[in-house]
């Protein structure tokens, strides 16, 4: 049984998840102050670990991105990210005005999972490439 939490997880928590699926992670400090000015957190939780997590990131106007849609590696193909994008989906629905735009970056082979919901794939032609820059 698995429990719906719409909290922010604890930092450390946090760093971990992303680690469990091989991501790098930033500072501690710099994580901390990313959970805090995050707009939306949906968790799932079985006993008290965390298996599966999502969150809205954004101006909470114009622009929303989807973020850290991470289910552990044990518990993939469970329907955990299904059950985490349907909350982010609810919320977006009930908190992005009209014409809002919401982006995401999806990791690779993850396309698919997302265009279930609607998003669209930016392969250049209607709308341009996708582009991204990290800071060194």
């Amino acid at each position: 049984m698995f429990k719906l939490s719409f909290a922010p997880p604890s930092t450390q928590t946090f760093l971990d998840i992303r680690q469990s699926v091989g991501w790098d992670n930033c500072s501690f400090e710099m994580t901390e102050k990313s959970i805090k000015n995050t707009l939306f957190w949906a968790s799932l939780y079985e006993e008290k670990k965390l298996m599966a997590i999502g969150r809205v990131m954004g101006d909470g106007a114009m622009y929303y991105y989807i973020q850290d849609v991470i289910v552990i590696p044990t518990h993939q193909g469970l329907g955990l990210g299904n059950k985490i994008m349907l909350q982010i989906e609810k919320y977006l629905l009930e908190n992005a005005p009209k014409n809002a735009a919401i982006g995401l970056f999806a990791s690779n082979g993850k396309e698919g999972f997302y265009q279930k919901y609607g998003y669209l794939v930016r392969d250049g032609q209607k709308l341009g490439h996708a582009l991204c820059k990290f800071v060194p």
